[in-house]
């Protein structure tokens, strides 16, 4: 369930009954979450890490993310309350406020904010709109928002830095990005941008770093993670295709034995 304008959609609801994998995507927002129940693991360029119930993160924008949300072990659904902060709203909090250029924030892409009483408050002061979405106005939306922003502003000693830091991604070495962020299966554009380079400039970077294009080194390098996983890890092809880079088992299959000569299930 979405609430706010459908171009922004600045809260929403999650309810899943079955463990669903969310695919590849670019934070485009920094992202305020409550899990009210279950499970939810996310996958960045830092690792995997797991989340339960009532926990509380604040997710930094421009970076590449999975995620699996995972219902609780009683039955109970998976539940979560998203609070996006767009670009948008912040600058004009900002203007509001005064609050000049900052610095490059460089710390946790993830804050874990768990043990904030109010925050805990804030969030419980959405549950009554779950079932009641109309009641929850683009003003009220913008109100709770601006709520979250003064809470978050008192909770946590950097997140003036975290949320006001508008700079775009700056030219970062290459190398580690990659080796960081392969196994996310996004278009090459969004690797270009996040390492901080036009699309033909990563291309050249590319090429005189690995001596290979962006997308066969791609393939070779979730290849050979999914080798690994497969005869190091005792994991199944059916359990990691979708988490080192592959949109499909069969094409997964395919790709896997062209590259060692035997299909994945046969390690």
């Amino acid at each position: 369930m979405k609430v706010g304008s459908e171009e922004k959609q600045s809260i929403l609801y999650s309810c899943l009954y079955r463990s669903k994998i969310q695919r590849e995507q670019r934070v485009d927002f920094h992202s305020l979450v409550y899990i009210q129940s279950g499970i939810i693991e996310f996958a960045t360029s830092d690792g995997t890490k797991q989340h339960k119930s009532g926990d509380i993160i604040l997710v930094r924008r421009n970076q590449l993310s999975r995620s699996e949300k995972i219902p609780a072990a009683s039955g109970e659904p998976f539940k979560s309350i998203a609070l996006f902060l767009e670009p948008d709203l912040l600058h004009k909090y900002a203007i509001e406020k005064n609050i000049g250029n900052l610095p490059v924030y460089t710390g946790s892409k993830f804050l874990d904010l768990t043990s904030n009483k109010f925050l805990f408050a804030f969030f419980q002061s959405l549950l009554p709109y779950y079932d009641n979405p109309e009641a929850l106005t683009p003003a009220l939306t913008e109100l709770k928002s601006k709520e979250a922003i003064e809470l978050l502003l008192r909770s946590a000693g950097n997140a003036r830095e975290f949320l006001f830091d508008f700079s775009e991604p700056h030219k970062i070495d290459l190398e580690s990005f990659m080796l960081k962020n392969f196994e996310f299966n996004v278009p090459v554009k969004e690797f270009a941008r996040l390492s901080g380079r036009s699309i033909s400039t990563f291309k050249r970077d590319f090429q005189k770093l690995f001596a290979t294009t962006p997308e066969k080194w791609l393939k070779e390098q979730r290849l050979e993670r999914a080798h690994y996983l497969i005869k190091n890890k005792k994991q199944k092809p059916a359990d990691i295709y979708l988490r080192v880079g592959f949109e499909n088992l069969s094409h997964f299959s395919t790709a896997f034995k062209e590259m060692f000569g035997v299909s994945p299930s046969m390690i």
